[in-house]
Formats: C-alpha cells, sequence, structure tokens
C-alpha cells in the first residue's frame, strides 16, 4: 500500500530532525571532550551541559522549521541552501549564547565556537548524503556496464553553444545518462578566457564566429543552443544562423528552468516558431510571489489546459503547501496531475473534477480545502464555436466565473486572478463579449470583498489548443495547403510561459478589480507566422502553398488589448501596464434579462451589445421575441 504525500512528508521530516538531533548533540558532547576531557570523564556540570545541548538542538528545529529547511530538496540543493543551512545554524547559535549570558552572566563560547564549526559539517554532510550516494551508484553503474568510455554508432556529433552554467549542466547530465544519443565534440562560447579549455571532459573549440567553419570541420549532427539566459534579439540571430548551416537544432529550456537546477537532456526540444516570434520574457519578482505562494494552498481551474497546466508549471516553483488541478475533463486532469507527480517535489497534488457551472460541488472543494490563491484559467476560447453555441459561452465564462469568483470571496482566499482575452476589447463575438462581462462581474464583486480580485488580458498564446500553431503543423504535415484566414488578418502573440508568468506576477501586484496588460510589441501577420513555420518544416512555399479561406463569424481583422485612452501610461512593472476599464453600474439586472433571451441570435446579439456599452441601441423586447 503507497504512503500518502502526508505521509511521505511525515516521515521525511522526522528523519531528517532525528538526524539533526544526534548530529548536534554528537558535535557538542565531541568538541565538551576535546575541550575538556578531565571534566568530561569525571561528569563535572554533566546536568548542565546535557540541558545546554538539548537547548542547542531544540532550538535549531525551532529555526529550521521557521526557515522551512525540512522543506528542501537537498538531492537537488545549491549554494543558497547551503547559506540558508548555515545562517540557521548560526542563528541558533547566538540565541543560545544569548541564553547562557542573559540566565548566568557567562556563556561557553569555545564549546559553542567548535560545535557550530562541528554541527555545521555534520548536518551539511547529511544532507548532501543522498546526492554522493546517487552520483556514485550512476558512476559505479556504468563502470561496471562498460559505458564510460563507449560510444554508440548512433549517436549524432552535438555542438554545443555556450559554455556557460546551463552548458556544463548539460553536460554534466549527459554524462549521466545513457539515453540521450549524442557525442558532444565541443562548445563554442565567445569569452576569450575559456577557449581551449576542458569543461566535463568537453573541450571549448571555438567561438560564434567560427561556427559555419566548425560545423563543417567537425562534421556536426545536431546543434544545441544552450544560453536560456541571453536577450530575444541576440537568440534569434543566433538560431536562424544555426538553422541555415544544420536542420538538427535544438534548445534549453528558459533561465528560470535551469535556474531551479532542472535541466536535463531530455527537455531539450527542436528550435520551434515559438523561438523565433516570441519577446524577450518577463521577469519576476521572485520573492514577492515566493511570499505568497510558499506553504500557501493554491486553486488553478482549468488546470488541464494550455495556461493552466502551465500555470501549474511555474506555482510548483515557489513551493506551495498544496496546489489543487481542478478540471471537467478528467483525462486532461490525470494527465497535468501525471506529469507533476513524476517531478517528485515536497507538494500535495490534488486532482478535482469539478464543472465550474456546478456551485454546489465548488462550495464542496472551496470549504474543504480554503484556497489562499485561486487562479482561473477556465472558460469557452473558441470563437467560431461560441457564435453558434453562445448559451454555452454563457454558463462557463459568466457564470463559471461567477460561481468560482463568489466561493473564494464566500471562503476567504485572498487574492483571485482572472484570465482573460484581447477579444473581450470592443468585442464583435460571443466568446469576447462573455469574457469582457465577466471581467464586469469580476470588478463588481472587488468593490465589496476582501478578496483581492484582478484580472489579465492577453493576446494569443503560441502553441496552445485551438490556436494556429497546431493547425499550420497539421497542414504542413499533410503537404498543405496551409490555410490563412485574409493577408491583412494581424494579432498579438506571446508563448505559454510568457503568459503564465504573466498571471502569477498579477495575483501580487492585484490591489483589488485592476485590468493588467501585458505591453506586447508589434503585432504579428497571421500570413507571417505561417511563412515562418513553413520555412522552419524544411519546406518552401513552392512546395507547401498558402491559401486565404476569409474571416469567420464573430472574427476581427486585428485584435486591441484596450480601448484608446484605457491604459495608464506608467508601467506598474516592468512590460505590464494596468488599464482603466468601466464598470458595470446594473450587472444583475442585465444578467437577469440575459436569461431570458432563449435563441442563440437574440443572445449573441444582447451580450456583443452588452460588451460595448450599446444597449440602449437595441430594442430589448424584440430581442425577446426573436426566433
Amino acid at each position: 500500500m503507497q504512503l500518502s504525500t502526508m505521509s511521505r512528508k511525515t516521515i521525511r521530516t522526522s528523519v531528517l530532525v532525528t538526524l539533526d538531533v544526534i548530529a548536534i548533540l554528537t558535535s557538542m558532547f565531541v568538541t565538551y571532550y576535546f575541550l575538556y576531557p578531565q571534566e568530561f570523564l569525571q561528569n563535572v556540570n554533566r546536568n548542565d551541559f546535557i540541558e545546554t545541548a538539548l537547548l542547542y538542538c531544540g532550538l535549531f528545529i525551532i529555526m529550521a522549521g521557521l526557515s522551512r529547511l525540512y522543506r528542501v530538496a537537498w538531492r537537488f540543493a545549491s549554494m543558497t541552501e547551503a547559506v540558508r543551512l548555515a545562517s540557521t545554524l548560526l542563528l541558533s547559535t547566538a540565541l543560545l549564547f544569548i541564553i547562557q549570558f542573559a540566565l548566568y552572566g557567562e556563556a561557553m563560547e569555545r564549546i559553542l565556537f567548535l560545535s557550530f564549526c562541528l554541527s555545521l559539517l555534520l548536518l551539511g554532510g547529511i544532507r548532501l548524503g543522498s546526492r554522493i550516494i546517487m552520483t556514485w551508484k550512476q558512476d559505479h553503474g556504468r563502470l561496471l556496464l562498460g559505458r564510460s568510455m563507449k560510444r554508440r554508432k548512433d549517436e549524432k556529433r552535438t555542438l554545443i553553444i555556450g559554455a556557460g552554467r546551463a552548458g556544463r549542466m548539460l553536460i554534466r547530465q549527459m554524462n549521466e545518462s545513457n539515453n540521450h544519443r549524442m557525442n558532444p565534440v565541443g562548445f563554442i562560447d565567445d569569452n576569450v578566457q575559456l577557449q581551449a579549455l576542458t569543461i566535463h571532459g568537453v573541450k571549448v573549440i571555438g567561438t560564434m564566429d567560427q561556427l559555419e567553419e566548425i560545423v563543417e570541420r567537425e562534421a556536426i549532427d545536431k546543434i544545441v543552443f544552450a544560453i536560456p539566459s541571453i536577450d530575444y534579439q541576440q537568440r534569434l540571430a543566433i538560431i536562424k544562423r544555426a538553422k541555415a548551416i544544420c536542420t538538427n537544432v535544438h534548445t534549453l529550456p528558459m533561465i528560470e528552468e535551469v535556474a531551479a537546477g532542472k535541466v536535463a537532456v531530455n527537455q531539450m526540444r527542436q528550435v520551434s516558431i515559438e523561438d523565433l516570434l516570441g519577446r524577450e520574457p518577463v521577469e519576476l519578482d521572485i520573492s514577492g510571489i515566493q511570499s505568497e505562494v510558499e506553504g500557501k494552498t493554491v486553486l488553478v481551474t482549468g488546470a488541464g489546459g494550455s495556461i493552466g497546466s502551465e500555470i501549474c508549471r511555474q506555482i510548483l516553483k515557489f513551493s506551495p503547501e498544496r496546489l489543487l488541478l481542478l478540471g471537467h475533463g478528467e483525462n486532461s486532469i490525470y494527465l497535468i496531475e501525471r506529469e507533476l507527480r513524476e517531478l517528485k517535489l515536497d507538494v500535495d497534488l490534488i486532482p478535482v473534477i469539478a464543472d465550474v457551472q456546478d456551485v454546489e460541488r465548488l462550495r464542496e472543494v472551496f470549504i474543504t480545502h480554503t484556497p489562499h490563491l485561486v487562479f482561473h484559467a477556465a472558460a469557452h476560447k473558441h470563437v467560431p464555436l461560441m457564435e453558434t453555441n453562445p448559451h454555452e459561452a454563457v454558463k462557463n465564462n459568466i457564470y463559471g466565473t461567477k460561481n468560482v469568483a463568489e466561493m473564494a470571496d464566500e471562503c476567504g482566499a485572498s487574492r483571485f486572478v482572472m484570465i482573460s482575452t484581447d477579444k473581450a476589447v470592443n468585442p464583435t463575438n460571443v466568446m469576447g463579449s462573455t469574457k469582457r462581462i465577466a471581467e464586469m462581474v469580476i470588478q463588481n464583486l472587488a468593490k465589496t470583498s476582501r478578496t483581492k480580485y484582478a484580472v489579465v488580458r492577453f493576446g494569443n498564446v503560441l502553441g496552445s489548443r485551438g490556436s494556429v500553431i497546431p493547425l499550420f503543423k497539421t497542414q504542413i504535415e499533410k503537404g498543405g495547403p496551409v490555410t490563412v484566414t485574409h493577408p491583412d488578418m494581424t494579432r498579438y502573440f506571446m508563448t505559454i510561459p510568457e503568459a503564465s508568468r504573466l498571471v502569477i506576477q498579477a495575483g501580487t501586484l492585484a490591489d483589488g478589480g485592476e485590468v493588467f496588460v501585458l505591453d506586447m510589441g508589434e503585432p504579428v501577420k497571421i500570413v507571417d507566422l505561417a511563412r515562418n513555420m513553413i520555412k522552419l518544416s524544411g519546406f518552401t512555399e513552392d512546395q507547401i502553398a498558402i491559401e486565404f479561406s476569409g474571416i469567420r463569424p464573430g472574427e476581427k481583422m486585428f485584435e486591441e488589448l484596450l480601448k484608446e485612452g484605457e491604459v495608464h501610461p506608467e508601467a506598474v512593472y516592468p512590460k505590464i501596464f494596468t488599464g482603466i476599464v468601466t464598470e458595470e453600474a446594473d450587472l444583475q439586472g442585465k444578467l437577469e434579462r440575459m436569461n431570458e433571451l432563449k435563441t442563440s441570435e437574440a443572445l449573441g446579439l444582447y451580450l456583443v451589445n452588452w460588451a460595448n456599452d450599446c444597449l440602449d441601441s437595441v430594442e430589448y423586447d424584440q430581442l425577446k421575441e426573436t426566433v
């Protein structure tokens, strides 16, 4: 029978506490014997010394609990965690010194100093033991299997761009793994001090100026771009240059994943359209997010979707106590739960199958788990489908949002963040209109609730389900044509991780009722996106044709993030702005009147006019009678 997450956590903490007590007691008694052997053997002041040693243990355990040392995954610990351990022990020693001096007018300075040094060695050894054992097993296993010096015939000759931290981590993990199918030929790096040096057995063989020459000379089969911290323009130039001379170009994850020590060989991926159309990422206020998330319960609705699942991945980096994965589709929730559990992090993951339209089920979830933070990503987002199914859009996007937001208020959640869309600005379709009305619901609740509500608007997300990227990929795989609605159709684009980071950051910035908007740069023509994808797939427009299919119902030629004059000129955070959005005075009355409309045509017209603040131009009685 498998242990629950809480049981494993309790056992792990108990074992660490026990080992810590043994380590500190050992250091105290060894120090006492070393400094005062005669007194130790004659049991002089034995009771006082035992009391002091136990007090030292108690102080350290209390301070370690407050600094969350027992929640650190020491297998992946870095210098930051080592400093935290040393600081905690030093503070405990200082407190013991103060207590002794206050009670007795003197303190055992020499014993405390040497005990601190020895305890630090023992406590650090305990925590690094698992890493040492794991490394020994891997190295010993490879030697036993005779794999240390042999190269497989199917391994690709690989050039790594970047000999920095990410590149070094990549080589180290390649050495630890036997499944990567790569033979690292060398690094290239512009740092002159690294030239001709060897890093983890791999030589730095040149600079970026020599890229083409090295690829030809060394018969390179594969290039891995391993500089995740570089700015976007340089990244774009290097990737395009590498793609021009080698079809097999891979890249590592973003800098946040590298900094967290999560770079692995199997996380490399082919260079994608996101790399060529992305922008410089929004940097997070790590400390602000950490203070809001660490040790708290977080609920994400729509957790199985593209945005919701990425929010879950990003949230886990900030060590929540509990993460609720709420969604209506059981398969998508099962997949994201399985993915997150494989990370083996010390977080209680709770999958919740629930419909945001079911108020009683939501109340049960909120009362049971009392989430501190709520990220509401559940919604119907497909524009043409919602045009023909407006009642479903209303139930899910408006009332679903209202239900979750009201439960957050009722159960005392600290913050609530709703994910909206640029289609909520001057909406011409049902989907955009329902999202704008959902924003009004949030703003209305923010006026009276102690929960801090916020809305985050962004444009199209590259690679999300329902976006043009998967459609274009499928069309290219079938040999074309790639269908674009109109040659002048433009959209704002951002990557899924970037959108998710913005949502999380907004959760810490909210004071109540704001609409946050990302500075998304310049809009991109859809036809240019199609052309880039065709080139990235190794084809030309002569081989894969582009056809224009015409604008679909409800679509706009271009999208906006805010109406003219609705954005504050000053960013509240780098690349994040706050919108000045009008509130709805008669919200409940209009919701009730909306429910009386029976036909899709009447409801759709009502929604668009309401969202655009021009209901007066529509005769409500005529809409009620529309058949």
